[in-house]
């Protein structure tokens, strides 16, 4: 496929001209097998900040919900987005899982134990790559609702989360907008279940950026619906802006899919109400919603030490 190769060409060209000379500078040359892959995965990464823009961003600029005098509170958005997609952390998520799943998969064989993967699981997706990658990106996604749903539960959780939702300027960049910490649970949550049902190390950040790019879809300032089948298929603008509305913020909120709604219709907590409301979250500090990075994170960190002060679960 022409798109394969046009990316494996510059995960290459990186490769050779940037990270070995950095691995070897600095005497890591154990990581050379590997330092294609973290190129690559860069590089679609940045494809994927790419097509966001290009899809997102017109759409925004013909149907918005609001219109924002300044747009200052959305730089800092950018620079999450980036860190998240594109920076440091897909290449640590692709390092550490491939890590955890070397060592899982040779402590299961030395007891005598079969690694488990789906088409184990299930022996009819054997040779129908495409479905298990479908598969695999349903199951993280029912992962992803039930951490999301829990993130809203416990005090001390939220206290993290609620940078996400103190964003009172919404859009297609809003998505990644998160405490390092709750990155961390995150990334935590899904490497359980992608070791569990046997993901490749290599799939596990492209179903990421996947759902990340439905994900961010669904956090733009964009007045869109699917229709009522399709708001019943696939997230939408509309029915994840009333998960970030102002009324729903805090830890009673709806709509708590990434991708599907299926979760929400199954579990009682979907609205499919007709409705566009302003965002973000009124007990939130000030520094959430408009200070710079380290502003904010600095703010997360300090509500989160409090809240566990006050009980985990109250």
């Amino acid at each position: 496929m022409f798109i394969d190769r046009f990316f494996s060409i510059i995960a290459g060209d990186i490769d050779q001209w940037l990270i070995l000379p950095v691995l070897y500078q600095f005497g890591w040359m154990e990581w050379e097998e590997l330092s294609f892959d973290w190129a690559l995965i860069c590089v679609y990464g940045m494809f994927a900040v790419i097509v966001t823009y290009a899809v997102c961003w017109p759409l925004e600029a013909l149907f918005p919900v609001e219109r924002w005098a300044s747009r200052k509170a959305v730089g800092v958005d950018v620079l999450y987005t980036i860190l998240n997609r594109v920076g440091v952390i897909p290449i640590v998520s692709f390092l550490l899982f491939y890590q955890l799943q070397v060592v899982f998969t040779g402590t299961l064989v030395d007891w005598g134990f079969v690694p488990p993967d789906l088409e184990m699981w299930i022996p009819a997706l054997f040779g129908h790559p495409v479905i298990t990658f479908f598969i695999y990106a349903l199951i993280l996604d029912f992962a992803d609702y039930w951490r999301h749903r829990l993130s809203h539960t416990f005090r001390a959780w939220y206290a993290l989360h609620a940078l996400h939702h103190a964003q009172r300027q919404m859009s297609f960049w809003s998505d990644d907008r998160n405490h390092i910490l709750d990155d961390l649970i995150s990334f935590v949550w899904f490497f359980v279940i992608g070791l569990a049902i046997g993901i490749p190390p290599l799939q596990f950040p492209l179903l990421i950026l996947l759902l990340r790019f439905i994900e961010s879809l669904s956090h733009a300032n964009i007045r869109l619906s699917f229709g009522w089948l399709g708001e019943r298929l696939l997230v939408s603008p509309r029915f994840h802006r009333l998960h970030h509305a102002l009324k729903a913020a805090g830890r009673q909120s709806c709509n708590y899919g990434g991708v599907f709604p299926y979760w929400d219709m199954m579990f009682g907590t979907a609205d499919f109400s007709d409705l566009y409301l302003p965002t973000g979250d009124a007990r939130a500090p000030e520094a959430l919603a408009t200070g710079g990075y380290l502003a904010q994170q600095w703010t997360g960190a300090k509500m989160f030490l409090t809240a566990l002060g006050r009980g985990f679960a109250g």
